[in-house]
């Protein structure tokens, strides 16, 4: 049997959802022993951004979402996963809010640690693993947008937000974090060291992807550590962000914003790719030095998500391949 890995993640958001919950069934069969979820935390959108405007903390939201990814698949597990998830209806001031959100907050009030308070959320869930945020002070999203001017497309402007960013009517060219260099946590900087692989993707490509690699201590350790790194591209453009995008659009961006990234893997989605898009990729990820994995992650109902199962049998076998 190949020795357990460890394995950290990057993204935020239901992509990060989608990616955490292939690998906590890894973490079931043995395959992963150490698992790690480094989130984005630059959200200033609904219950997520009411919080951090309020109360002046790390956006909640897409930390709730992985915590409640790797819940247990039991009743305890499953229960705890729809309260974390859980949102508020009626007509007050409490409306939209989500639980998870709530509690998350309060145990940062309580301990005055985030790592530590996210720790404590995981225990009570029965977590099979860790979540730990991308840094430890609220940040913003900055891009450089084409096509917002009339009569000149190629001005830039800039834009400012995670949901000003992901909603965009132009064209991203670049993107950068407001503070550009925030404080990391040593503890995920160690995990990043440590890891045997890191997978990155898919999710929304500008506002929870590429924000990683934005952040230089981050960026750093990416680059400096031994595991191997896994690109996991998206099944479709979105809307806002990555509009009229090719699978290789999308790996060139992250190389245009990391271009010292060492990528092991590339994987994709072989029923999304025609055939050109299938022989550009290839083209991108030759250049690179990675492998590609083309094979069936999405799910069957039609929507553009990964389908859980379906990735954790492929990192299985990217993980037991390269062992």
């Amino acid at each position: 049997m190949t020795r357990a890995q460890a394995v950290v993640a990057f993204g935020g958001g239901h992509g990060l959802h989608a990616s955490l919950s292939a690998l906590r069934l890894l973490v079931d069969d043995l395959t992963v022993d150490d698992l790690t979820a480094i989130v984005t935390v630059a959200d200033n959108g609904g219950s997520s951004g009411r919080l951090r405007g309020e109360f002046g903390v790390l956006p909640p939201g897409d930390l709730r979402m992985a915590l409640a990814a790797l819940c247990a698949s039991d009743t305890w597990g499953d229960t705890w996963a729809r309260v974390l998830q859980h949102r508020f209806e009626g007509n007050g001031d409490m409306r939209g809010h989500v639980v998870g959100n709530l509690l998350i907050v309060s145990l940062w009030e309580l301990l005055g640690d985030h790592v530590d308070a996210l720790d404590w959320i995981g225990r009570l869930l029965g977590a099979k693993g860790r979540v730990l945020p991308m840094a430890l002070t609220p940040m913003d999203i900055r891009a450089e947008v084409r096509g917002l001017v009339d009569g000149d497309p190629d001005a830039l402007t800039t834009v400012r937000g995670q949901v000003e960013v992901a909603t965009t009517e132009g064209v991203i060219a670049s993107l950068d974090l407001e503070p550009p260099d925030p404080e990391v946590s040593p503890v995920a900087l160690a995990k990043i060291a440590e890891a045997d692989w890191a997978f990155i993707g898919p999710g929304s490509w500008f506002s929870s992807v590429i924000p990683h690699v934005r952040v230089p201590a981050l960026r750093k350790a990416i680059a400096a550590t031994d595991a191997r790194l896994v690109v996991v591209l998206n099944l479709e453009e979105q809307a806002g962000e990555t509009g009229g995008f090719a699978p290789a659009d999308h790996l060139a961006v992250l190389f245009e914003h990391a271009p010292d990234l060492k990528v092991h893997t590339v994987l994709a989605d072989a029923s999304n790719l025609t055939d050109e898009q299938a022989h550009e990729l290839r083209q991108v990820v030759n250049a690179t030095g990675a492998r590609l994995v083309l094979d069936d992650v999405a799910r069957d109902d039609g929507t553009p998500r990964h389908d859980p199962d379906k990735l954790a049998a492929v990192y299985a076998r990217i993980m037991d391949d390269d062992a």
